[in-house]
C-alpha cells in the first residue's frame, strides 16, 4: 500500500481516529515550559487511559475529545494528575489504509507537536 498520507476533514474526523500510540516526531517548545513533561514526551498514549512516555519520567492521565460549537473543530483535552491541557487538532494526516498517521497538535502554552503513528 502507499505510504501517501491524506488530510482528514477535522469537522468530520471520527473521535476514534485519534486513539491509540503516538510517537512524537517533532515539537516547537515556543514559550511552554521545556522542562514540562509533555515538551520532553517521546510518546503518548491514547486508548482507554492517557500514558506519557519522557526520557526521565512516566505518567498516566485521562483524555476526552471535546468539539467547538462553531466550527465543530476537534480539541484534545488532556488530564493528569498535576495539570490539566488542551490542545486543538491541527492537523490529521492518514495513509488509505489507515496503517499509518501524522497528527498535529498546538497547545495553548505555544507547545506544538506532530506525532505519529505508524
Amino acid at each position: 500500500m502507499s505510504d501517501l498520507l491524506l488530510d482528514i476533514n477535522l469537522q468530520q474526523v471520527p473521535d476514534s481516529y485519534l486513539a491509540g500510540a503516538w510517537r512524537v516526531a517533532h515539537r516547537v517548545v515556543n514559550r511552554a515550559d521545556p522542562a514540562s513533561a509533555l515538551a520532553q514526551a517521546t510518546s503518548l498514549v491514547l486508548s482507554d487511559e492517557l500514558q506519557l512516555q519522557a526520557p526521565l519520567l512516566s505518567e498516566t492521565g485521562s483524555w476526552a475529545v471535546q468539539r467547538d460549537e462553531l466550527l465543530n473543530r476537534p480539541y484534545l483535552r488532556l488530564n493528569f494528575p498535576t495539570e490539566e491541557m488542551r490542545a486543538l487538532v491541527t492537523r490529521l494526516r492518514r495513509t488509505a489504509d489507515g496503517a499509518r498517521s501524522q497528527l498535529n497538535l498546538y497547545f495553548s502554552s505555544g507547545l506544538e507537536m506532530q506525532l505519529d503513528r505508524p
